[in-house]
């Protein structure tokens, strides 16, 4: 559910920009992208103290709060009437779903033990690898066939089940509190990132006056202060919420500012593919899901691929090769048209999908691979937040790049409403005047990707400095009996 809802929402955001204010008063590319946002930010919120609060009250009990609170969020946005709402009730919702994973990890670890984590991880490998593909087909076929608000409570039942499921079957807790929790990093951390990344994507209203620059002056600064303060707070406490010491390895550092750059590019890129096929192809909401699904099938064929190679070779011989493929890929979407042939962009995102496989696991095993073993928790927690903070920033920048580039043409707007309701093609000005604005709404499109596509040949620089040579794994170098294992987050 938690991986689904990450990809479902994509192919829904030309839906929640009209269904609020109708057609012909679309919101703000911008605005609806915090459906993302929100939900990204609240997955980087939970994941650091899932650990602390799993052992001060218990797995089970958590993991049946994680799954309750996730169902509640789903619930409530399936009822939401504005944006507003939509967006705060997917915080809600990020909130559950960023400790399912981790919780889920833990326990299926604790019940397979050492001799069987390889069959685990590979089982658990294949939501990771279905979600991108399931997400914006299911999505799509919900929002044609129901409506936008069962992409959302299609997890209740199912969340409904799991709950009575996990309380059956999963064995009673003994909790035992460990390490305290550093709760003034979070009032940091948290908030500062939200306010932040609310600055960002509120400048394409700075125009409105006074007030719109207010917004965007005032919480970005406050936001990055906090940040900022968070930084210098970090070093302080003996655990930290997030433990920067760990910076020291510079396998870790260059890893995650590769890793970084990469999530806030690709993920920032793709998800306009969805919005691009419906509102300038004019393509159902289904229609979209399934050719964009090329993409997640690009990367379950070099995933298995990438990951076995770690194994082999040094990283640093990987992953240059799977940003290359998605440089190639991403150059295509650079030069989309309001009539680029289909069999062009499905072969276009079929190829990111092959780099995006041979990258994401190869730059994960990289930054684990010399840390020892009681640092493993620590460094796993440090790249999920990095991975979903990376996510957030690249969506929020992206959306708002776009938002900016469509305000430059008269046209563009109107047009693409008149693409989604017919029965506005007069009002734009007649046909000619809405060919005239889809041909300046394709080049907003392209230009955008330009962006993306730049980010990810800066991450060119960081990945020639990952590991050319075979480095020994440290895990072993102490007690690795009672590490907890790596978390691979969605």
């Amino acid at each position: 559910m938690t991986i689904l809802d990450i990809t479902v929402v994509n192919v829904a955001l030309p839906t929640f920009q009209t269904v609020f204010t109708g057609v012909d008063h679309p919101l703000l590319y911008s605005t609806v992208a915090w459906t993302v946002t929100g939900y990204t930010l609240a997955l980087a919120t939970v994941i650091p103290m899932t650990g602390w609060a799993a052992d001060r009250f218990g797995t089970k009990r958590l993991y049946l709060i994680a799954i309750g609170l996730f169902t509640l969020g789903s619930a409530l946005c399936a009822a939401a009437s504005s944006i507003e709402m939509l967006i705060t009730f997917r915080v809600i919702q990020g909130l559950g779903g960023g400790m399912l994973m981790p919780l889920g990890m833990t326990i299926m670890t604790k019940a397979a033990g050492p001799h069987r984590m390889g069959r685990l991880m590979a089982i658990l490998g294949i939501p990771m690898l279905l979600g991108p593909i399931l997400g914006p087909i299911i999505g799509g076929w919900l929002i044609e066939h129901a409506s936008w608000h069962w992409i959302f409570l299609i997890n209740v039942p199912l969340g409904i089940a799991a709950i009575i499921y996990a309380w059956i079957v999963l064995e009673k807790d003994a909790p035992q509190p460990s390490e305290s929790f550093d709760f003034l990093g979070m009032a940091l951390m948290s908030p500062g990132l939200a306010l932040f990344l609310y600055g960002v994507s509120s400048i394409p209203g700075a125009a409105q006056g006074v007030y719109g620059y207010t917004r965007v002056w005032v919480t970005g600064i406050v936001g990055l202060v906090l940040v900022i303060a968070f930084v210098f707070h970090a070093f302080r406490p003996e655990h930290p919420l997030i433990d920067l010491r760990l910076f020291k390895n510079r396998n870790l550092t260059v890893s995650i500012i590769t890793m970084f750059l990469f999530v806030a590019a690709f993920f920032g890129g793709l998800l306009l593919v969805p919005t691009y096929f419906q509102q300038i192809r004019g393509e159902s909401a289904l229609m979209a899901g399934l050719l964009v699904a090329p993409q997640g099938l690009g990367a379950m064929l070099t995933m298995p691929i990438a990951g076995t190679l770690s194994d082999r070779l040094p990283v640093g011989r990987i992953v240059p090769f799977g940003l290359v493929v998605i440089i190639i890929g991403m150059f295509g979407l650079t030069q989309v048209t309001e009539d680029t042939s289909y069999t062009l962009l499905i072969a276009e995102l079929f190829v990111l999908g092959l780099g995006m496989g041979g990258t994401m696991m190869p730059l994960f095993t990289s930054a684990l691979k010399t840390l020892r073993s009681h640092e493993v928790a620590r460094g796993s927690t440090l790249l999920n937040i990095n991975q979903q903070i990376g996510s957030s920033v690249g969506v929020a920048v992206i959306s708002v790049i776009l938002t900016a580039q469509l305000n430059g043409s008269d046209l563009a707007r109107p047009a693409m409403a008149a693409t989604l309701d017919p029965d506005l093609i007069d009002q734009v000005g007649g046909a000619a005047a809405v060919a005239a604005g889809l041909k300046d709404a394709a080049a907003a499109f392209a230009d955008t990707f330009w962006v993306a596509w730049v980010l990810v040949v800066l991450t060119m620089v960081p990945a020639f400095l990952l590991p050319r040579k075979h480095e020994e794994s440290h895990l072993t170098d102490d007690e690795a009996g009672d590490a907890a294992p790596p978390v691979v987050m969605h």
